[in-house]
């Protein structure tokens, strides 16, 4: 017994340790956002009363009795006063679910409620779900987007990878409790990240979407989709059009999908999301962003070159190395953006920045223009600007000396 109690006030003193650490800007960063040195919730943070019995008598030696192998991908909201993060849970069972975990700051001290989410299921009962985006939508409810897989009936039996991925539906008021819609249809064989539009759009409900031929393959699909359905609660989209596709020899040449929802601003709807492309170790995931018109918000108005954000050290290291996915981020009133995003399938973190800052990066940062020769000359104007600024300012110094001297 004293072996027993021993262990269970370690494991008490590290995790509120764990929970309690400050979180700390990493120095001097690009301009653009501030990353932070510690992940904002771990497979260490879920509650050890999810993962330990305490019971002697039933577990005598304090054994881990279900464990959790990782936390990623997550929603994102601002509910009552608090950030609050969806985050996908998955068990070292490889099965995922949904829990919220709540921080006063938005930066550190994440806590997970006591509780996973119970998601209802449909009438075809899904194997895994997760990658939810949250959204609170002008009609007055919360909805969750997220992959609803199950497997791939007409696959032969000896491949048990094979999978169908469709985008299952809920909305809630407050978190907790959940109703379950049936899963969005389209014209496309699978769907996986898809986002619902924080607005109506000429009355109905807007839809990203990511065409998929198959379960890995984007296929002809080729980019982020867009849809329109008059309800959520039986959601069909008849028509996709992509407004971004893929693109040889780019951070999104072998798929993209859209992030969390776009955030509205002045100038136009910012958009986060995330490219893959084909590199000799596989398949590397990074974030880009653009922005759509207000108007029209089908039409792209600026997208900078390349990616916004990539897995810089440990990041690059967990069970799907090189990988950057975020499917959250929140907004505040004041304009800072708190931006929630997972490494290599492992661990989920944060950066922040501003609305100011972001609309400053996605509408004046070059874009791609597809050469070499032509990313040599987007250095050259820049080097040039350089010089001419340089000069200028040499020419106001040498001017305001000689007046100086002469008064």
């Amino acid at each position: 017994m004293n072996n027993f109690n021993q262990r269970l006030s370690a494991l008490h003193q590290a995790y509120d340790k764990l929970l309690n650490r400050t979180n700390r800007i990493e120095e001097l960063g690009n301009g653009v956002y501030e990353r932070y040195e510690y992940p904002v919730l771990t497979a260490q943070h879920t509650p050890l009363t999810w993962r330990y019995d305490f019971n002697p008598q039933t577990n005598p030696f304090l054994m881990e009795r279900f464990g959790i192998n990782a936390v990623l991908n997550a929603g994102a909201i601002k509910f009552n006063g608090k950030y609050l993060v969806i985050a996908r849970v998955e068990g070292i069972d490889r099965k995922s679910f949904f829990a919220v975990a709540e921080s006063n700051n938005g930066i550190d001290n994440f806590r997970f409620w006591d509780r996973p989410i119970q998601m209802p299921e449909t009438g075809d009962p899904s194997t895994n779900i997760y990658d939810m985006r949250v959204v609170q939508h002008e009609d007055g409810w919360i909805y969750g987007l997220f992959c609803a897989e199950r497997k791939d009936v007409k696959a032969p039996e000896s491949d048990q990878s094979a999978a169908d991925a469709q985008c299952g539906i809920a909305r809630t008021k407050d978190l907790v409790n959940w109703e379950r819609l049936p899963d969005l249809k389209t014209p496309s064989a699978q769907q996986r990240n898809v986002v619902l539009h924080p607005e109506f759009v000429n009355g109905k409900y807007a839809l990203y979407t990511r065409p998929q031929d198959s379960f890995i393959d984007a296929g002809k699909g080729g980019g982020i989709g867009f849809g329109l359905t008059d309800s959520m609660e039986n959601a069909v989209v008849e028509e996709e059009i992509v407004i971004d596709k893929k693109r040889y020899h780019t951070v999104y040449e072998a798929k993209n999908g859209l992030g969390p929802a776009p955030i509205k601003t002045e100038k136009g709807w910012l958009h986060l999301a995330h490219g893959v492309r084909n590199t000799a170790a596989g398949l590397r995931y990074v974030l880009y962003m653009f922005m759509t018109d207000l108007c029209d918000i089908t039409k792209v108005t600026h997208k900078p070159a390349g990616y916004f954000m990539a897995p810089e050290g440990e990041e690059r290291i967990g069970d799907v190395s090189n990988v950057l996915f975020s499917n959250g981020w929140i907004a505040d009133e004041d304009g800072r953006v708190f931006i929630y995003y997972a490494s290599s399938d492992t661990r989920l973190h944060v950066a922040t920045s501003t609305i100011e800052k972001l609309v400053d990066y996605v509408v004046n940062t070059p874009e791609d223009r597809f050469r070499s020769e032509t990313t040599v000359s987007t250095i050259y104007k820049i080097i040039e600007n350089n010089e001419g600024f340089k000069s200028q300012h040499n020419n106001k110094q040498a001017f305001e000396s000689k007046y100086a001297t002469s008064v």
